[in-house]
């Protein structure tokens, strides 16, 4: 979900408030995404790069991801959806992770879609975490399903399609492991401006691909 901060500074506002309508958006998406029946869905809140980012911003941040469970999320699950987070939590505040903790409880029954929020989450990262568990584990051999069992994202579905906003062309250390065949989509468009209309765009053209899937 690219492209708040450049939205926000196009219409001369302070940076941190295309954060703000980039949130709104997500409830706008959520409610596509119900509407067309789709299973799961994640997004890509936070990063472990995200870290890097100014206090001031990172402070921003998480006073908006604690806004989101009691509007966006609160919402989703209420509807019957269930939510998993999946990242690295231990440098999430506490507070935060309890209400991750709390959240995933609530919805674990629930069967109207899933919704995902990758949070202090990197593509690297969970690799390297499912290793280091693998390793303390003392097995010796795994294979892709073992390996696979040992990721955050663990009983969760591979994308069969990524869509980024904001321009730039790559993955930016989402899903590494999960993506090698997903479809994928980029398009110029900011997040808080991305439509409908882009959205049923873009799964029209998904819809016509050719997934081969390697056979």
């Amino acid at each position: 979900m690219d492209g708040n901060r450049r939205w926000a500074r196009e219409r001369g506002l302070a940076s941190l408030e295309g954060h703000t309508a980039g949130l709104e958006k997500i409830g706008e998406l959520l409610s596509w995404v119900r509407a067309r029946g789709i299973k799961e869905v994640t997004l890509y809140a936070f990063s472990t790069e995200n870290w890097n980012r100014s206090p001031e911003e990172v402070a921003y941040l998480m006073k908006l991801f604690n806004y989101a469970f009691d509007s966006n999320f609160k919402k989703f699950i209420q509807g019957g959806g269930r939510v998993r987070f999946i990242g690295d939590r231990a440098r999430m505040p506490e507070k935060l992770q309890t209400r991750m903790r709390e959240s995933e409880e609530e919805s674990k029954e629930n069967t109207e879609g899933t919704l995902v929020v990758a949070l202090s989450y990197g593509g690297r990262a969970e690799i390297l975490a499912g290793v280091n568990a693998l390793l303390q584990s003392g097995v010796e051999r795994v294979d892709e399903s073992d390996f696979g069992a040992s990721l955050w994202s663990a009983g969760l579905i591979d994308p069969d399609l990524i869509i980024r906003t904001g321009g730039d062309m790559r993955l930016s250390n989402f899903l590494t492991w999960q993506s090698v065949y997903s479809e994928l989509f980029f398009t110029a468009t900011k997040w808080p401006d991305f439509s409908e209309g882009e959205f049923d765009s873009i799964l029209a053209e998904y819809a016509s691909r050719e997934r081969r899937l390697g056979a």
